[in-house]
């Protein structure tokens, strides 16, 4: 009896197998899905997100992310319910560039307050970008755009070296401890991760024919140069230069082999402009760059589009977040899930903490095919035949 019901699901399993197209196959679980225990898993943001940017304000969380008009979320929390309360722009980008209706990765902070959206227009697989900027003195009303203060590829300033040879997209923004001057962030593939120095008013980059521009990490034996999504952050004297490395997007058309999705890595520096090294001591120009967080358990892949929330003491530890795929739910962009971790330093080098909300769900005996629905295999149901 035992022996015939195992016979029957073994040729279930063979008939599904047989009918999935060889291609689809060419990728198989265990090679796709990293399912290391050493990383923890990410704690459940509960939202739909790409590239989340996310502040503090009021003791509240204020969430931002790419999408029609930058739409802007609030919560008491990092897990949520996350509250939608408006958008950054209340129509089109005055930017004529992209798709002027949604605006990727944005970045928002609160100074003196007023509040600053640095958000980008572009196409994919374009140079052909802008970085725009767009304020208001009120989270949940009305927001001023104020247009680029950098282009690449076409638009004024783009034949300003280095907007010559970069891409302008994924802003970020850090200011110097010491000197309180403001950085600019940027950068994606073409000539990796640069920073231009901001002008008083945050609006514009200071000199901004002759930018006092730093190259912050490159891959000069790479083609080609899959970094992008800048983030620098600031602890205990030394600033930490983050990226997402490899391949962000479109998994449904097909994946990476093992380990060349997205990946979060970091290099440190005492001074803002660089030069950052890694763990090992090599420079991120130089091709380096720890590994930090990454796919894990068979549940978290691709973990991407990161920002750092400082924290206060050790009671209120530094905060990584970023977007994923898990792996249970899909490898859509449109289902990319928010995560976060809290940090711990050791030895001065940031590591994911993890136990606070973590997913529990293990979807490693689940597969989904691109093109199909779950197909499910239960490996341990033989035990209970």
């Amino acid at each position: 009896m035992h022996l015939s019901l195992l016979s029957i699901l073994l040729a279930i399993a063979a008939s599904l197998a047989a009918a999935v197209p060889a291609q689809s196959w060419s990728h198989k679980p265990s090679q796709v899905y990293e399912t290391t225990d050493k990383l923890p898993l990410a704690n459940e943001g509960n939202l739909q997100v790409h590239d989340p940017n996310i502040i503090i304000f009021d003791d509240i969380y204020y969430l931002f992310k790419g999408g029609i008009n930058i739409p802007i979320f609030k919560s008491a929390n990092m897990s949520g319910p996350w509250e939608k309360i408006g958008t950054v722009l209340n129509g089109d980008s005055i930017i004529d560039k992209g798709n002027r209706s949604r605006s990727w990765a944005p970045t928002t902070i609160e100074k003196d307050g007023t509040f600053y959206c640095y958000y980008t227009l572009s196409s994919p697989g374009s140079r052909n970008s802008a970085i725009g900027v767009a304020t208001t003195t009120q989270l949940g009303s009305t927001w001023t755009d104020h247009g680029a203060i950098m282009n690449t590829g076409a638009g004024p300033g783009s034949d300003v070296y280095p907007y010559t040879i970069t891409n302008a997209i994924d802003a970020s923004f850090i200011m110097d401890q010491e000197s309180g001057q403001a950085y600019l962030n940027y950068g994606s593939f073409w000539h990796d991760i640069w920073q231009v120095p901001l002008a008083d008013d945050l609006l514009s980059v200071r000199n901004a024919e002759h930018p006092d521009a730093k190259q912050l990490t490159f891959l000069p034996h790479a083609k080609p140069k899959p970094e992008e999504g800048s983030w620098v952050s600031y602890h205990d004297g030394y600033y930490y230069a983050w990226f997402s490395h490899g391949k962000c997007c479109k998994f449904q058309n097909g994946f990476p082999k093992r380990g060349k999705e997205y990946s979060i890595r970091v290099g440190r520096s005492k001074n803002v402009r660089g030069p950052f090294s890694d763990k090992d001591g090599i420079r991120l120009l130089d091709g380096g760059g720890t590994v930090v967080y990454a796919s894990n358990h068979g549940t978290v892949y691709a973990p991407g589009g990161l920002g750092v929330l400082p924290g206060s003491n050790d009671s209120t530890p530094d905060i990584l977040y970023y977007h994923y795929l898990n792996t249970s739910i899909g490898f859509k962009d449109g289902q990319a899930q928010l995560g976060w971790n809290y940090l711990n330093y050791e030895d001065g080098w940031p590591v994911p903490r993890g136990g606070q909300n973590a997913t529990s769900a293990s979807p490693a005996s689940i597969y989904t095919l691109p093109g199909w629905s779950s197909v499910t295999f239960f490996v341990g149901l033989w035990f209970c035949i």
